[in-house]
């Protein structure tokens, strides 16, 4: 079993910044990639980014990439996702999933086998 805590989360202006953070507890040492998901009011759950903690290889949805940026500690039991120049279609609950199978599709995400609770993110304009 593997533990997800999400924190980080607020409302905050647009153009603002945020960082999440996800800490991973339980069978930490099973974990091949971590990811986070969104999903907005009236949306469904998508991709936001993901990184595999062996490697290091980062993976970002079009929507993020050059505005997110998604790392782990060294110890490699939390996972972060700074979010720069926040817009208000960036509002959603922010959820952290964990991979443990070595998937070839970190954006697909079925894939993830534990998920946190979630986060809010909300961006005013």
């Amino acid at each position: 079993q593997v533990q997800l805590v999400e924190s980080g989360g607020g409302l905050v202006q647009a153009g603002a910044s945020l960082r999440l953070s996800c800490a991973a507890s339980g069978r930490t040492f099973s974990i091949y990639a971590m990811g986070w998901f969104r999903q907005g009011p009236g949306k469904e759950r998508e991709f936001v980014s993901a990184i595999t903690l062996s490697g290091g290889r980062t993976y970002y949805a079009d929507s993020v990439k050059g505005r997110f940026t998604i790392s782990t500690d060294n110890g490699k039991n939390s996972v972060y996702l700074q979010m720069n120049s926040l817009k208000p279609e960036d509002t959603a609950v922010y959820y952290c999933a964990a991979e443990l199978d070595g998937s070839y599709n970190l954006k697909y995400s079925p894939a993830y086998d534990y998920w946190g609770q979630g986060t809010q993110v909300t961006v005013s304009s």
